[in-house]
């Protein structure tokens, strides 16, 4: 019952029960990426485009999306990653997930989370003061 109500009233936790079915009913099946995640297409929206969609593997979080797939799913390019050989440059990093929230999200030097020290002001910042 747990599942079905979260199916029923959460876009988060997964796919939801409109989703599946607009899935089953029009969706294409695309590809897939590294992450698990699987691209559609299917239907027309608003302006006449071919509607795309991903079902996450995992929670809904669209920086979990590669920048491959993200150009595709924003029509920014009609070839799907999985229709084309892309290579990387070697100056481009690899995908990294979004670790705001979590324990392994950047803390700088004397901020709440992280009680070290924050570095000494260099001199080379004055701070405004009224009326200077």
């Amino acid at each position: 019952m747990k599942s079905f109500l979260l199916q029923t009233f959460t876009w988060w936790n997964g796919t939801t029960i409109g989703t599946r079915f607009h899935t089953w009913r029009h969706g294409t099946r695309v590809g897939e990426d590294e992450f698990g995640n699987i691209y559609y297409k299917g239907g027309t929206d608003s302006e006449g485009r071919i509607r795309r969609w991903v079902i996450y593997k995992d929670l809904a979080e669209a920086s979990s999306i590669p920048p491959g797939w993200h150009g595709w799913m924003h029509h920014r390019t009609e070839i799907s990653p999985a229709d084309e050989s892309y290579t990387p440059f070697e100056w481009q990093k690899s995908h990294q997930l979004n670790m705001t929230g979590t324990a392994a999200a950047y803390r700088p030097k004397g901020s709440i989370l992280n009680p070290a020290d924050r570095p000494r002001v260099t001199g080379d910042y004055d701070a405004w003061t009224p009326g200077s």
